[in-house]
């Protein structure tokens, strides 16, 4: 067994030195540079420390009656669990956080793992997602795109009070400056009553309320673009801007990969892109009565995997974090600089008013949902529950 565990030891060596050859050109990680030739071991503890989503079983069965495991089709959701961390990392944490192994962590960081927990009653778990992807068209185990993935971080994120995120995907490959800045200023509104088949859903995501009540000010901001970068494969004119939305200090990296498979980009070497890989079924993991989670799965320790850009499929969507609104200007100064200068075919477009003959902009609002077969009703009892509380309600 340690003859075993030493040839391990050197296989991952192994994989860090064929995934990482001497070269000097930089590596860029969600925003920061890092030099093969002088700090490797900096770059691979950056990488270890994202939250690394894959798929997992043996997890309670979504619905009650719905699978209780996600391989085989979970994948983009995985990848948009790891965005939305990286996000909240940011928010909470800060990006220049590390992750060590058996190391004591904040409370903070163990309180967004749960966030993520395969569980009914975290608000971002695999149950939530899928539940509420079924509003986006997607049956429970239906493959998602990037583009539906983002809707349904975003519907969840009215839910979630303690991270307070104002979420903006951007419509037409456009993103109107005036509606994020109407967004992230806008003041919390409370919804009224709900339909009582929403309260599940309620039940569940309620359990990030910010107890010290709301602070007007500017909300952090999670911008997603989703894009077609092509036809069937991606135009090589837009790889340049591509790559330079990983240098951006705001960058959360891509959603993105291949047809029904998909990665969480983070970065790139030259014409390579640097992704996280789901593809892996672990077990199911419960936080402990403490509150801690056993986090050493959700952390990946090898290196990680590369692929060529011209082999990245054309449907992808981008993810940035503006904590401050001076992080929003700054990130909007970097996107007319190096996104849209001399682009004669531009990835996206940046501009200041709201379209006129789009629909006028609402900020989003914690809705009441209706019926739509997304609610998570485990039995005769509890529907029973819920009609009472919804005639006692209307009374």
């Amino acid at each position: 067994s340690v003859l075993s565990r030493y040839e391990n030891q050197i296989t991952i060596l192994s994989d860090y030195l064929e995934e990482f050859p001497e070269t000097d050109e930089p590596v860029w990680i969600l925003g920061r540079q890092h030099h093969l030739n002088t700090d490797k071991s900096k770059l691979l503890l950056d990488v270890s420390a994202r939250l690394w989503f894959t798929y997992r079983r043996k997890f309670s069965p979504i619905g009650g009656t719905g699978p209780s495991s996600d391989a085989g089709w979970g994948c983009m959701l995985r990848c948009g669990q790891m965005m939305l961390a990286q996000a909240l990392i940011c928010r909470h944490l800060g990006r220049d956080w590390q992750w060590e192994k058996h190391k004591k962590q904040p409370e903070e960081y163990h309180r967004i793992l749960r966030c993520f927990l395969d569980r009914k009653d975290c608000c971002y778990s695999i149950h939530q997602m899928a539940q509420m992807g079924v509003g986006e068209g997607k049956s429970i185990g239906e493959w998602f795109g990037p583009n539906t993935v983002a809707q349904v971080l975003k519907k969840l994120a009215l839910f979630d009070e303690w991270n307070s995120l104002a979420v903006y995907v951007s419509m037409d490959n456009t993103v109107v400056i005036e509606d994020i800045k109407k967004m992230c200023w806008s003041p919390a509104q409370s919804s009224g009553v709900a339909h009582s088949s929403a309260h599940l859903h309620r039940s569940a995501l309620g359990q990030n309320k910010n107890t010290a009540g709301f602070c007007p000010g500017w909300k952090p901001l999670l911008l997603i673009i989703p894009l077609r970068l092509g036809i069937n494969h991606i135009n090589p004119v837009y790889i340049d801007a591509f790559k330079e939305c990983f240098k951006m200090p705001q960058s959360l990296g891509a959603l993105g990969g291949k047809p029904n498979n998909a990665y969480y980009f983070i970065g790139f070497l030259g014409n390579e892109l640097i992704y996280l890989d789901p593809h892996t079924t672990q077990s199911f993991v419960d936080s402990e009565e403490n509150g801690t989670v056993d986090d050493k799965s959700f952390h990946c320790q090898q290196a990680p995997h590369r692929m060529k850009i011209m082999n990245l499929d054309p449907s992808v969507a981008l993810g940035f974090f503006c904590k401050e609104e001076c992080d929003f200007d700054n990130w909007c100064s970097l996107v007319q600089k190096e996104i849209l200068k001399q682009q004669s075919l531009r990835m996206f477009e940046l501009v200041q008013k709201h379209p006129p003959h789009w629909p006028p902009f609402i900020p989003p609002t914690k809705p009441e949902v209706t019926t739509t077969g997304a609610e998570l009703i485990e039995s005769t009892d509890k529907l029973f529950e819920l009609e009472e509380e919804f005639e006692i309600l209307s009374v």
